[in-house]
């Protein structure tokens, strides 16, 4: 799916996604990996929303995100409550939905200049 937004080049976005890649600007990212307006950070070591955990959440609230996006792949899988909670409990918004959504989603709030964390999970190779 290509996406398609005007945009003024300040911020690193998503143009296109598919069933196992996402490409950031001109770069096609095959790995998960995770997005901010100002940097892309890839090797993310998910391949599974099941797999998520305390150690993950750490890793995106390095970042300190006001909201963190969770591209989970193809289609929107949950993953376990305590990971959910783990943003919850630090006031921390976060909305899980497929890499499509999340794509466009990322591209509408740090356009807006919000700083916005999205994790993409990508199958493995």
């Amino acid at each position: 799916m290509d996406l398609s937004l005007e945009h003024n080049g300040d911020y690193l976005h998503v143009r296109r996604v598919s069933e196992r890649s996402v490409t950031v600007v001109d770069r096609e990212l095959e790995r998960s990996f995770l997005l901010t307006p100002d940097r892309a950070i890839e090797g993310w070591p998910v391949t599974d929303a099941s797999t998520l955990d305390a150690a993950h959440i750490d890793a995106i609230l390095e970042l300190q995100p006001e909201l963190v996006l969770l591209g989970t792949g193809t289609r929107q899988v949950f993953p376990a409550p305590a990971f959910m909670a783990g943003f919850l409990r630090k006031g921390i918004g976060i909305e899980v939905m497929d890499n499509a959504a999340a794509a466009r989603t990322y591209d509408l709030l740090a356009g807006e200049g919000r700083h916005v964390v999205a994790a993409f999970i990508l199958p493995p190779a």
